[in-house]
């Protein structure tokens, strides 16, 4: 009897440790599971994506910009006294020659002082001739030549400050040029702040354009800009003469200024214009794919490819064509860039590549 119930205590044991076993076994495989289904759920699928490898490649380019055409010189025409207007001179939109007179004031009070003091200086003139040839035979003193001389120099001076003030009377073409509108008429009286005309300079004109800080260094050393204006289709060319020695800290931007000949009077003073200028060769200049850029807030970023994942680069961007960009900064020789799939990426996001060029 006691062996039967040793026995049975035996098997009661041991079937209770398999169930236990078996039910431990059967928790670690929910366990690996749920590990497993944790696992899946936090690593996506590879995206697909085509990619590009940056390799070096000669860079012949130009950048575009806009500019205006301006005077190569151009005044704005006021007299330097005043007085009223007795002569007007030139038909408005002629060419004038420098030194023409164009306008002409009242002056007949200056001439008639023009007129005695010649008339004094005559006399004085004898009166110094006599004194000298007498003062050489001692007739008169040291002090009475000195007297005759300065009285004769006093007048000489009083007739220059008269002929200034007459030429101030006088406004003449500062240099060859095309008139503009009048603004007076005769009998106007006019002081040193009415504009009476313009005069502006069309052969040659200057094009002022300005470019981004960035290319300063990529520009040609002979530079020859080409250019067109509204309604035409002709190219113009010109060759640039003068570049801004500083940089506008609010645009960034260098003012140049080409110097067009304008022999057939094409263009004209305030004309806008279309520029095209070429920038130096690079030998070893990268370019990408547009469409693997990423514009940012604050710049923009390319996606590399890296054991299999996608990591962002800041880059900096140079010239573009119609379809690649130069790259300036960012990117090394080598290395592989995601041009499709973009926007589903996010750093470190697992990729699998389709194509690579």
């Amino acid at each position: 009897m006691k062996k039967n119930i040793g026995r049975y205590i035996t098997w009661s044991l041991l079937i209770i440790v398999i169930v236990f076993m078996g039910v431990n076994k059967i928790v670690s495989l929910n366990k690996k599971k749920k590990k497993t289904v944790v696992t899946n759920k936090n690593t996506p699928p590879p995206v697909m994506v085509n990619a590009y490898v940056v390799k070096a490649q000669k860079i012949e380019n130009a950048i575009m910009s806009t500019g205006t055409a301006i005077a190569n010189e151009s005044v704005s025409l006021q007299p330097e006294t005043g007085g009223r207007i007795v002569q007007i001179n030139f038909r408005e939109g002629a060419v004038v020659s420098k030194g023409t007179l164009l306008v002409k004031l009242f002056d007949a009070d200056l001439q008639a002082q023009l007129k005695k003091l010649k008339l004094q200086e005559e006399l004085a003139v004898k009166n110094e001739q006599r004194s000298k040839e007498l003062f050489k035979i001692n007739a008169v003193s040291q002090q009475e030549y000195d007297v005759a001389l300065n009285q004769l120099s006093t007048i000489q001076a009083d007739i220059d400050l008269i002929q200034a003030n007459i030429q101030k009377t006088e406004i003449r073409a500062p240099f060859n040029g095309v008139v503009g509108l009048r603004n007076v008429s005769v009998g106007a009286f006019v002081s040193p702040t009415t504009i009476i005309t313009t005069v502006q300079q069309l052969q040659p004109l200057r094009i002022d354009f300005s470019v981004p800080e960035k290319y300063m260094q990529m520009i040609n050393s002979k530079p020859q800009i080409e250019f067109t204006i509204e309604g035409s289709d002709e190219i113009f060319s010109a060759p640039i003469y003068a570049i801004d020695p500083s940089i506008d800290a609010n645009t960034r931007s260098v003012k140049i200024r080409a110097l067009f000949a304008n022999k057939k009077t094409q263009l004209y003073p305030g004309a806008f214009v279309k520029v095209m200028m070429p920038l130096a060769t690079l030998e070893n200049g990268i370019m990408i794919p547009t469409e693997a850029v990423v514009p940012e807030l604050k710049g923009q970023k390319v996606f590399l490819n890296k054991n299999g994942k996608a990591f962002s680069q800041k880059v900096e961007l140079g010239i573009r064509t119609d379809s690649t960009v130069q790259i300036i900064s960012g990117l090394n020789l080598g290395d592989t860039v995601l041009t499709t799939g973009i926007m589903q990426l996010r750093p470190e996001s697992p990729v699998k590549i389709q194509q690579i060029k």
